[in-house]
């Protein structure tokens, strides 16, 4: 579990209400309907700009930033050496036995069209594009979380239009003009939190795993071009090495980067 969300999600919650509540206005921060005016709305406003898929499958998009990404580069940076000592020892098609024990399988793609004898150019176009696809399905649901923030605080503002309207049809009642005001403000504060507190921060964090993986996979094009042109081991570990964070760098160059 990640657990920088959950501090990012409870300890943004917790500041704004404790700061609510040494200020006095804890209580007012509680409406009814202007939860649902300000969150319902605008979520509902979703279903007119996406598909229905996109929609309803969101929760489970967002939930992925309550997880790691962690796309073990470092265990993919050894596997991917093993195999280029190999088949410089042994030939390609000696690789074909190894295929069994990839567990990913755009490396294992990757290798079964080096072991069919493809070219480097078509392998490189064909694994580059389905990164390409892969990163463009992210998008989409990144730009739908995007979306939803774009619209919460809009349907904020429209709530405290509501609630002004009903405070002006009430004027004579001059005793309800605070709490009326405060009431209607209350639904612009939902709309300003889901967007910052939630939206916002939901939709980097999203933007920042797909870095880490689109990382991970011109990595592996790297490392399977490498075998399938015969490159020496040592100057392919030094490329792939390049990849990794400096802490796996540090503990794998030793091993990997031999003279």
């Amino acid at each position: 579990m990640d657990i920088a969300s959950f501090i990012g999600i409870f300890g943004g919650l917790g500041i704004v209400f404790f700061g609510a509540f040494v200020g006095g206005s804890l209580g007012g921060l509680i409406d009814i309907p202007s939860m649902f005016i300000t969150i319902g709305g605008s979520y509902m406003c979703l279903f007119l700009t996406y598909p229905l898929s996109y929609t309803i499958g969101v929760f489970k998009v967002m939930g992925k930033v309550f997880k790691i990404a962690d796309f073990k580069d470092g265990e993919t940076v050894q596997k991917l050496m093993t195999l280029s000592e190999k088949s410089r020892r042994t030939g390609l098609l000696a690789l074909e036995e190894e295929l069994n024990d990839i567990d990913d399988p755009f490396l294992k793609a990757g290798l079964r069209n080096v072991i069919d004898g493809i070219d480097g150019a078509a392998i490189r176009v064909s694994m580059e594009n389905e990164l390409g696809q892969m990163e463009e399905r992210h998008n989409k649901w990144i730009s739908v979380v995007n979306a939803w923030a774009t619209l919460a605080p809009g349907f904020g503002m429209l709530g405290t239009v509501i609630g002004l309207i009903g405070m002006l049809l009430n004027l004579e009642d001059k005793s309800s003009l605070g709490p009326n005001m405060a009431v209607a403000l209350v639904t612009t504060f939902y709309g300003s939190m889901m967007s910052n507190w939630l939206l916002i921060p939901v939709a980097s964090k999203l933007t920042y795993q797909n870095n880490l993986e689109v990382r991970s996979k011109e990595m592996i094009i790297e490392g399977v071009l490498g075998i399938q042109s015969g490159d020496h081991p040592r100057i392919l570990a030094q490329r792939l090495l390049t990849y990794l964070d400096p802490a796996d760098r540090k503990r794998l160059e030793p091993e990997l980067v031999k003279d």
